[in-house]
């Protein structure tokens, strides 16, 4: 067997869709994303690793604790699963990493500071479960983020809080219901260096709403991304034509709140009133936008669904990719359509077979 792997820089060629379950599938999507191409960004960042997770629920007790409390638990009693996931949780995030586990992860984080140049480094700490992309399963946003995490402590805190969000209630129940083991959805936790972003937002490399994939949906906001993806803001809305890069449609709403860091994570502000009905990019940035959603596409081979970033200082502008997912909707769509068809041709022959 071979040794574990504790942490792993997004750049290792470990860090890849191969080895979902070592890294989950976050930080499996940022590592194939820094094969994308030159052009693509992504914010340097390490992974915790399931390796670690596992060695850490072991060293501590933590597995059989957890196994012991849901198997008394009947599991269509919400209030009796709610208690059970409470307690589960409080554990994980009192309970200590083993030393060797302590210093894996302090040396990964000074390696990161080192990179990044940053004594006052700011990350996202996020939780990165192995089952996430599983086809039949629906575990992505089932477990924690935590923004504009400032220092090696609240790291550590906030990994531990990463993990035990593996068992939120809803998360709990579901699994159970799916007939998932608990050792077959692990997970993995991705620290990754902050975008200080002047705007950040989604894109689909297809109309959202009816599949063209000649089209790229490019949602932005001022600030951080979270107020476009929690929906707690109507976002500017672009729809380019991938082949020609023509704004097709556009809707420039009044934004009435963007996210921005604080030392205590973020929080939402209201935005200034001479930028409430400015669009949040520009002509010239939706083409890099666009750029960067077909280069994306091509690298993937289907439909993707994009997080991205803008950092501008000055005349310096950088794009980042914070993350990239199949698109759900309009890839399962096809993915029917290519089994019906199939069923279809079988179907066919068959007729014809039995009319020889």
């Amino acid at each position: 067997m071979a040794d574990p792997t504790y942490t792993l820089n997004f750049e290792s060629e470990k860090c890849k869709k191969a080895n979902i379950g070592l890294v989950g599938g976050k930080n499996a999507s940022l590592g194939e994303l820094m094969e994308a191409g030159d052009d693509v960004q992504v914010p340097p960042g390490f992974a915790v690793t399931t390796d670690f997770y596992e060695t850490f629920l072991e060293r501590q007790s933590l597995d059989e604790y957890i196994t012991d409390r849901i198997s008394e638990v009947d599991i269509d009693d919400d209030t009796a699963v709610a208690a059970a996931s409470s307690d589960i949780r409080e554990y994980i995030e009192n309970t200590s990493f083993p030393p060797f586990l302590a210093r894996e992860l302090k040396s990964s984080w000074e390696q990161l500071q080192a990179k990044t140049g940053a004594n006052d480094l700011q990350v996202a700490v996020r939780s990165s479960a192995t089952a996430e992309d599983l086809p039949d399963a629906s575990f992505a946003g089932q477990q924690d983020t935590y923004l504009n995490v400032t220092d090696f402590e609240a790291v550590t805190q906030r990994t531990k809080e990463c993990m035990a969000s593996l068992f939120t209630a809803r998360a709990i129940t579901y699994r159970e219901k799916q007939g998932f083991n608990r050792d077959e959805v692990l997970i993995s936790v991705g620290i990754q260096k902050m975008v200080d972003a002047r705007s950040s937002g989604v894109m689909f490399t297809v109309n959202p709403s009816n599949g063209d994939r000649s089209k790229v949906r490019i949602e932005s906001n001022w600030g951080l991304g979270e107020a476009v993806v929690s929906g707690i803001v109507t976002p500017d809305s672009f729809l380019v034509d991938k082949p020609v890069y023509k704004i097709v449609d556009r809707n420039i709403p009044n934004k009435d709140v963007m996210t921005v860091p604080t030392d205590a994570g973020t929080e939402e502000v209201k935005i200034a009133d001479d930028k409430r009905d400015v669009p949040s990019v520009t002509a010239d940035e939706l083409i890099k936008l666009t750029d960067l959603a077909k280069m994306i596409e091509q690298h993937y081979g289907e439909p993707q669904d994009i997080e991205w970033a803008i950092e501008e200082q000055g005349n310096d502008k950088q794009f980042f990719v914070l993350q990239s997912r199949p698109e759900t909707t309009w890839n399962k769509e096809v993915k029917q359509r290519s089994v019906d068809n199939r069923s279809d041709s079988s179907n066919t022959t068959n007729q014809i077979l039995d009319h020889l």
